[in-house]
């Protein structure tokens, strides 16, 4: 299964210094995890979170959710150390912070070769090259880092994240066009689940695949926002019923509830069910 086939509604950051954050995680219904040796982890254990991270990742347990492990800026005097044990580690995907350009990819696949590419976007620079960073050849996500952006751009805190929306559609763009799995950012308040609620809809409207989190908390209400909803999946069915039957009449078009079905909303259509067995077949892993 490709990236941009398997579910990542919701994918929950947790700290790799934490046995038993990283022992919950193997029962938690989340579609990815990012394995966090970053921001979640003190300085002085950034050591002892890469051999907890490597063991636990050794243990199993994760069932299909996808593993990203979040390393250190190379920048960093930990960065290097944990690509290079990430390679180890079985992980599916490397997610690197604070990218402003692929030539920081370039950097980090001399260490950890032909293993997946994921993208923190979370600075103005990196805004503004988010076509060249999509566009590198092991790239495969990318995620928001809205906390750190809004940071340097020095916006103000909206619930409609108007300062954001420049930045976040360009990502956006920059991903479609290569095809690559983008997940939106998280949401602070993590006790809120009518804000987070609100903050989900407005990213998968605008096209994100899934939302990062930063609690358990927050699963049920992004895997809700994320997966189709039962009349999005019934207009589904009846819009490729209805575009089939047009073809056999010799039709291009069919009227589905009094709006036109050409073959493009069926691609969607169709897109829309296989979503909901990706799902289906993810849960019963």
């Amino acid at each position: 299964m490709t990236v941009s086939q398997r579910p990542l509604r919701s994918v929950l950051y947790i700290p790799g210094s934490k046995p038993r954050a990283l022992e919950k995680a193997r029962s938690l219904p989340a579609d990815a995890i990012i394995f966090d040796l970053e921001d979640a982890v003190a300085p002085d254990e950034k050591s002892t979170a890469r051999s907890t991270l490597a063991q636990a990742l050794s243990d199993g347990g994760y069932g299909a959710r996808m593993k990203i492990v979040r390393i250190n800026d190379l920048g960093t005097e930990w960065g290097a150390e944990d690509a290079r044990a990430v390679l180890s580690m079985g992980a599916d995907a490397v997610l690197l912070p604070k990218v402003n350009g692929p030539a920081e990819l370039d950097a980090l696949a001399e260490i950890t070769g032909d293993l997946p590419l994921w993208a923190m976007m979370e600075t103005p620079a990196g805004m503004l090259r988010a076509a060249e960073i999509a566009a590198h050849p092991l790239s495969q996500g990318m995620v928001m880092g809205t906390n750190d952006l809004a940071k340097d751009m020095g916006t103000r805190f909206r619930a409609d994240r108007m300062p954001l929306m420049t930045g976040l559609g360009l990502c956006l763009l920059a991903a479609k066009a290569q095809g690559l799995a983008i997940i939106d950012g998280v949401y602070n308040a993590f006790r809120d689940a009518d804000g987070l609620a609100a903050e989900c809809a407005q990213g998968r409207d605008m096209g994100f695949d899934g939302k990062t989190l930063i609690h358990p908390a927050q699963l049920d209400v992004a895997n809700a926002a994320f997966s189709p909803s039962e009349e999005e999946v019934d207009l589904a069915r009846r819009q490729i019923a209805a575009y089939d039957e047009a073809l056999t009449n010799g039709q291009a078009v069919a009227v589905v509830d009094g709006r036109i079905v050409e073959n493009l909303h069926v691609a969607t259509a169709r897109e829309t069910l296989a979503k909901m067995d990706a799902i289906a077949a993810l849960n019963a892993g």
